[in-house]
């Protein structure tokens, strides 16, 4: 197994919190145990996707006030927020209450653009203002000046008796506005990233440019130097990036389990073969084995090679207790092997 040049230094985990429509509070309760799970075995982070009319989660706000109340010590993010969907001023004023009762623990992870399936809910969404909302990077910014506690404005001081008023939202979290996150898959998104003071995430998904050969780790890594390259121009040296690949050690798994794990990673490699649609969206592989194997894989990965945290995804559609068998492997065994050492 090939010796890394410097020690992973943060090992996380990101879930979808797939749940039952016919009894979705069990699926939330099984989100929440996972993360303390996670605490316990001694992650760094754990992530929540974020859905929108489907069957995972789509209030990671919610979730992560609720797992802040359960922990006190694991990170809590975000990977990532479609900012498409949001009100920046609003989601400003929730992150912020949650970071606080968390003690400072929240990792906001964004993105932009246009909605998926827009077309099918902008009526609902935005029924004023669907054809003039805006998707574009200044929605990101916005949210960003918002968080770091810029003017709103003027208006601010008492009124009447009791009530008093701020010009910036409130309440005000010192320190999450470099916590933000930013959910890139592309070249121009991730330079983006780096010269707006944001950190990276980056993960199971890339977009080569029209002259990029398709080879996924090799333009992930040029992804990821870009960022920094951004970063350092911009006057940052300590943008943080993080990989969120797929990975399935099967250390302690049953042969049922293992059968299942090989049978879902078989139906999704076909994917990873070539570049998808006209954007030339391509997928990773998704890693499966030992530890020891899943190790050597890494470390011969482009991207990893750039990276010292990760957010490790779990697997969309598997059960409760493979979900523990895998983040059990994942701290036990997967990370001491890329040098992490357990957080205390």
């Amino acid at each position: 197994m090939p010796t890394p040049d410097r020690p992973l230094r943060k090992l996380g985990f990101l879930t979808i919190g797939l749940f039952d429509p016919a009894d979705p509070a069990a699926g939330h309760r099984s989100t929440l145990e996972i993360i303390e799970l996670g605490e316990r075995l001694g992650f760094d982070s754990a992530w929540l996707r974020h859905r929108h009319l489907q069957y995972g989660i789509s209030s990671p706000v919610a979730v992560m006030a609720a797992a802040s109340q359960r922990t006190s010590r694991i990170e809590l993010g975000t990977a990532v927020t479609p900012l498409g969907w949001e009100n920046p001023l609003r989601l400003a004023e929730d992150l912020a209450t949650v970071d606080l009762l968390s003690g400072g623990r929240i990792n906001p992870g964004v993105s932009v653009g246009v909605p998926m399936h827009y077309d099918t809910v902008k009526d609902q969404l935005y029924p004023d203002s669907a054809d003039t909302e805006d998707f574009s990077y200044a929605r990101v910014d916005r949210f960003a000046r918002l968080v770091a506690g810029e003017k709103v404005r003027e208006f601010s001081g008492k009124q009447g008796v009791v009530e008093e008023f701020s010009n910036r939202v409130e309440p005000h979290s010192a320190g999450l506005r470099e916590r933000i996150w930013y959910g890139a898959a592309s070249l121009k998104s991730a330079t983006w990233a780096g010269g707006n003071g944001f950190n990276l995430l980056t993960s199971s998904v890339v977009f080569p440019g029209p002259d990029e050969e398709p080879d996924f780790a090799a333009v992930q890594q040029r992804q990821i130097r870009a960022f920094r390259d951004a970063s350092a121009a911009s006057g940052s040296n300590s943008a943080r990036v993080s990989q969120g690949l797929v990975v399935i050690p099967t250390d302690s798994a049953s042969s049922a389990q293992r059968e299942k794990y090989q049978r879902y990673v078989d139906e999704r490699t076909p994917r990873t073969s070539a570049p998808q649609g006209p954007q030339r969206m391509m997928f990773a592989r998704d890693l499966i084995g030992s530890s020891d194997e899943i190790a050597e894989q890494l470390y011969a990965h482009q991207g990893f090679q750039e990276v010292d945290e990760v957010a490790f995804a779990l697997p969309f559609s598997f059960e409760h207790e493979d979900y523990v068998q895998i983040l059990t492997d994942i701290a036990g065994t997967l990370g001491p092997a890329l040098g992490w050492a357990r957080a205390e």
